[in-house]
């Protein structure tokens, strides 16, 4: 699962574009515990901060493929400014379908997981 996402996005965070290796991980859309699979469609390449607060619900992937921040982050630990700036950001997506995002599991992370 790490290594197809992770080629899929070129090696490179899918907000961020940040592309050294060690910092980045394959996130889970729906993860494999709450019913989601180990497919490329159900992984999103994240720089590891990114990745925590995406598992978090602090983050999101809408159905557009915007990158959504919740206010909760300024509400709960007064910061976020960093995350803030990435809101609404288009995420770099894979070039081949079958690796793209899948739109009903980013619907399951919005529903059941983001604090937005």
């Amino acid at each position: 699962f790490r290594v197809v996402v992770t080629d899929g996005y070129r090696r490179r965070c899918a907000i961020t574009g940040e592309k050294t290796l060690p910092a980045l991980d394959a996130a889970h859309i729906r993860p494999y515990s709450e019913g989601g699979t180990h497919t490329p469609s159900n992984g999103i390449l994240f720089r590891r901060d990114i990745h925590s607060l995406f598992d978090a619900g602090y983050v999101t992937v809408g159905p557009d493929l915007r990158f959504e921040v919740s206010a909760r982050i300024r509400q709960e630990f007064e910061n976020g400014r960093h995350y803030y700036e990435l809101h609404g950001k288009e995420l770099s997506s894979p070039a081949l379908p079958y690796q793209r995002p899948d739109t009903a599991a980013l619907e399951w992370h919005n529903t059941t997981i983001y604090k937005g």
